[in-house]
This record gives structure tokens, sequence and C-alpha cells, in this order.
């Protein structure tokens, strides 16, 4: 379960530092930090871990609550570079670094020291296996009639709509065009 911001505007040194405060820690710790930090990138980095906590909910069936932070990097992305006018027609650049957060999380650990399993895989350790009492051979399958499909007929258009618009393109001769003159040369 992973997420990452990219393309950041902000220095990587910079969101480094916030980044070392949340690795390692649970989630709800990890916020609590994030929400207490006075810097700009603390913001960003918080909108990654909730997407990491919104991406293992959804798509592992973990609970929020119950993971770890257990990577969370910066890299650097490309720089931005712009220039400045200065004095005697000179130019002052300036450069504004990118930079891409990438954020991990792992279930914690019970008391066992064994990684807690997905809600579903606990559902379906709990449940019974359902079985069928009624048996299906491929030959039944394949022998047995599947109802045909029908197509709508397509909707006809009122006739007289139709007949109005033929009557109004032979009542309108096209207009004819005037023959070329020939240009008489002057002698």
């Amino acid at each position: 379960m992973k997420a990452s911001g990219q393309y950041l505007r902000m220095s990587p040194r910079k969101a480094r530092l916030v980044v070392e405060h949340i690795r390692g820690r649970s989630v709800p710790e990890a916020r609590t930090v994030l929400a207490f930090t006075p810097r700009v990138a603390a913001r960003e980095v918080e909108k990654i871990l909730a997407s990491a906590v919104a991406n293992a909910e959804a798509n592992h069936g973990l609970l929020g609550d119950d993971l770890i932070v257990s990577a969370a990097y910066v890299d650097q992305g490309p720089v931005i570079k712009r220039w400045r006018a200065r004095a005697r027609g000179r130019v002052a650049r300036i450069k504004k670094p990118t930079c891409h957060v990438t954020i991990r999380l792992t279930p914690a650990p019970d008391a066992d020291g064994q990684a807690r399993r997905p809600r579903r895989q606990q559902a379906a350790a709990a449940a019974p296996a359902e079985t069928s009492d009624v048996v299906v051979t491929e030959e039944e399958a394949a022998t047995e009639e599947k109802p045909k499909r029908t197509r709508k007929p397509a909707a006809k258009k009122p006739a007289a709509s139709g007949a109005k618009k033929d009557e109004t393109k032979a009542e309108k001769p096209k207009p004819k065009r005037a023959p070329r003159r020939k240009k008489e040369e002057e002698s």
C-alpha cells in the first residue's frame, strides 16, 4: 500500500525534514505529528498519507489505524528555471525545485509478531465455504438453450415532416448563373 505525490513545488531538502518525523510511526501518531508541524511541506505529506491510507482500505481491506509508515522518502524532481532582470542588462537565475514524495504502509504486527490479515481474509476464514448440491456437467451446460436477443425496431420519423422538406426542395428551382461574357478586345 503506497501513495506518492509527484512534482510538488518545494525543495526536497525541506520535505525530507518533515518525512523523517513520520517514518516508522503508526498512522494515527503520524497524523498527529503532521498536524502540529509548522512547515508547509507537512500539509502536502499529510495529503499523501491520507491517500495511502485510503488505498489500503479500499484495495486491501485493511483498517487505517492498524497501519505503520514503513517507508517514507523524498526524491528530487525537475528544477524549473526562471530568470529575473538585474542591473546593467544582466540576469539573475531563479531555480524552483520540485520533489516526489512516496509513503508506504504495512499492517502493524499482532501480539504474536505476525502481520494482521486484511478484513476480507478474516471474514473468509471465519465463514465456512458454501457447497452446492447441484452439479452441472459441461455437456449439460452446452445443451441448455440460451434465449435469443431480439432487436427493437428503429423508431420511425413522422412522414409529414419528411414530406414537407422534400416538397420545399422541389418547389424552389436552383438559381441560374449568368453566362460569362468574353472581354472584347480593344482595337
